[in-house]
């Protein structure tokens, strides 16, 4: 093989290898249907909402927001600004078993009786105690409006809205628990729970996450060239 052919295989194996590693995804999400079966002071109420849960980098934890695409429940009188606060608690699952409690600040405008709900963005604070995948799925909803106290439970066993591969403090796998996650949203500020992270985790932010996989696939392609360097040397040695 000729000096030239073993220059243009060894420089098309380094740009393949970079553009794979540059493929690889840093999180999965997805909107999640759950049937909210709620218990209130006035009797049994339900409905459907699709739920949407991200994860943003924030320090040693995530930032995470659920957001609730349909109302939930309703009231036989009107709420008035400010009447209604809304908080949740959102499972992990895989690495970590535990959960998250997250609020969301009180209605900006009145609810007219006997429509459904609409319940704010909640947010609240995870971090991680061990590394690996967990897994983020909507859990109770409790609403807090007039005196009165309404929860909400999932009976549709929904499946998880948002996957996160997390870096711990020890960067140990497995096992684990969350206790109690984080406390705190928009409306009452909070207190972060868990394990606190002595580790960088990873990021899951595209700029982050790009960043990150390109020094990767340059290292890829660093390897690539310093193989071209070395076969076109022994090639002019062999020449000579």
């Amino acid at each position: 093989m000729s000096n030239q052919k073993r220059t243009t295989l060894a420089l098309a194996a380094a740009l393949a290898g970079s553009i794979v590693v540059a493929g690889a995804p840093a999180a999965h999400a997805e909107v999640v249907d759950v049937n909210y079966q709620c218990v209130t002071p006035i009797g049994p109420k339900g409905a459907v909402s699709p739920i949407d849960i991200k994860g943003v980098r924030s320090g040693d934890g995530y930032k995470l927001t659920m957001s609730f695409q349909k109302g939930v429940s309703s009231s036989p009188v009107e709420l008035g600004k400010g009447a209604m606060n809304p908080s949740a608690v959102i499972e992990l699952g895989g690495a970590e078993q535990g959960k998250v409690q997250v609020t969301g600040p009180a209605n900006s405008e009145a609810i007219p009786a006997n429509t459904p709900i609409k319940i704010s963005d909640l947010s609240g604070t995870y971090t991680p105690k061990k590394s690996g995948k967990v897994t983020f799925t909507a859990g109770v909803l409790t609403i807090k409006a007039l005196g009165t106290t309404t929860t909400c439970t999932p009976k549709n066993s929904p499946g998880p809205s948002l996957e996160l591969d997390v870096q711990g403090a020890g960067g140990s796998s497995g096992g684990g628990s969350a206790d109690g996650g984080s406390t705190g949203g928009a409306s009452t500020g909070g207190s972060t729970g868990g394990a606190s992270g002595g580790g960088e985790l990873p990021r899951t932010g595209p700029l982050d996450s790009a960043a990150a996989l390109g020094t990767l696939g340059g290292t890829v392609l660093l390897t690539g060239a310093a193989g071209v360097l070395w076969l076109t040397r022994r090639g002019q040695r062999s020449a000579g």
